[in-house]
């Protein structure tokens, strides 16, 4: 059989394949969250978020959706975090815009509490 027509079947194998595929998996809310900063903020975002009333007081514009949107484009500073922790783990998460600007939470069971917040 020549190259060209082994090149032909392949190529068309593979692209049905990949529409099969594209089927299987449309609608379904996949990722591929395998780097430990993509796995921590995707379980940070799962859970409620409890802003205690200290920091209320300081920053009373403050709610639980600008703190997810500013998780979700943050990086977790895990030299600064405390992941060893056995109840519930500290993370300080620095907004990716600006140096600045981070949170520190403590993500444990059910909730996510807000422990201090700079720069926001």
């Amino acid at each position: 059989m020549k190259f060209l027509y082994r090149l032909g079947y392949y190529l068309g194998g593979f692209s049905v394949g990949l529409i099969f595929l594209a089927f299987i998996l449309n609608g379904k809310k996949t990722s591929c969250n395998y780097t430990p900063n993509a796995r921590v903020i995707d379980n940070l975002l799962q859970k409620e978020i409890v802003i205690p009333d200290v920091i209320l007081k300081d920053k009373p514009q403050l709610d639980g959706n600008q703190i997810r949107e500013i998780i979700k484009r943050g990086n977790v500073d895990f030299s600064k975090s405390d992941t060893k922790r056995d109840s519930c783990k500290m993370y300080h998460i620095e907004n990716a815009e600006t140096d600045d600007a981070f949170l520190e939470l403590t993500n444990c069971a059910k909730t996510v509490t807000l422990i201090s917040v700079s720069g926001i």
